[in-house]
């Protein structure tokens, strides 16, 4: 990984996402009402209190946010309510108190599907792929909510990560770790979203692919899409993060830039190894 903070990512070639919003797909009606909401960070979700079901409350008065152009990593122990914060943002559970704000909309009653569609991409950690499928199809299936032309967008694709050009005709399931995250990403981006949510991107995929793909987070953050992500790979997610999030416990413990929390005693005593 290049290691370098990029002061001018920008936006440079904004095709890659869409500002207003999903492909040309009629949005899902279900789920709720967005609501106008004035001012705030792109995407944001704050005093976020709840849980799974009846279950008991995972976060606790949690609030993340990323902003245009920015990476925005959560990072904290195990258990420390992370990918549930990330699971929360994108309307996977139901919150007692607080609210999630996307490009000035509340969208706290949204269903996941609704977000998509309001241009939310989302990938998750595990079961992000269908192995089965080719990786031109598992690009496709990307671009489902689409009426439009997908072929430019999925030259994007493969210039951003050219392994899969090569293998664009081979099974999903036969790639490596770090190829099918790349598979994964590229899927989400396939539908053209204002935001790209990541849980946990580099799990079990060695330094080397870690770092590749750390590099290519960082060109999507160049096109100008904000990006939140999950990484238990803390110190090496601070590095390139404009602005980071530690929680514990499911809440928040500190919040800086990348700079700021590598740099806090604190922060490196207790989760980056000193």
């Amino acid at each position: 990984m290049s290691g370098a903070r990029y002061d001018d990512r920008g936006n440079r070639d904004l095709s890659l996402g869409n500002a207003a919003g999903m492909g040309t797909a009629t949005p899902v009606k279900e789920g709720g009402k967005a609501r106008p909401s004035a001012g705030g960070p792109f995407l944001i979700g704050e005093a976020m209190t709840g849980g799974y079901g009846a279950g008991p409350d995972i976060l606790h008065d949690c609030t993340i946010a990323v902003d245009r152009g920015e990476i925005a990593v959560i990072v904290g122990p195990n258990g420390a309510g992370k990918s549930t914060g990330m699971k929360a943002v994108f309307g996977m559970l139901n919150l007692r108190k607080g609210h999630v704000k996307l490009d000035g909309e509340d969208i706290t009653d949204l269903s996941p599907q609704a977000r998509v569609t309001r241009g939310m991409g989302f990938v998750p950690q595990t079961s992000n792929i269908f192995t089965s499928m080719t990786v031109q199809e598992n690009l496709e299936m990307g671009a489902f909510i689409r009426t439009d032309d997908i072929r430019p967008t999925m030259e994007q694709i493969y210039d951003l990560f050219p392994i899969l050009r090569d293998k664009r005709n081979q099974a999903a399931g036969e790639l490596s770790g770090g190829q099918r995250q790349q598979v994964a990403v590229g899927r989400a981006l396939m539908t053209q979203p204002k935001v790209l949510m990541l849980d946990e991107p580099t799990a079990g995929v060695s330094p080397i692919v870690m770092d590749e793909l750390f590099d290519r987070i960082i060109e999507v953050a160049r096109t100008g899409i904000p990006i939140l992500m999950v990484e238990q790979n803390a110190r090496q997610a601070l590095e390139i993060a404009d602005k980071g999030y530690v929680l514990v416990q499911g809440r928040n413990a500190y919040t800086g830039t990348g700079k700021e929390l590598l740099a806090d005693p604190e922060v490196r005593k207790s989760f980056l190894g000193g």
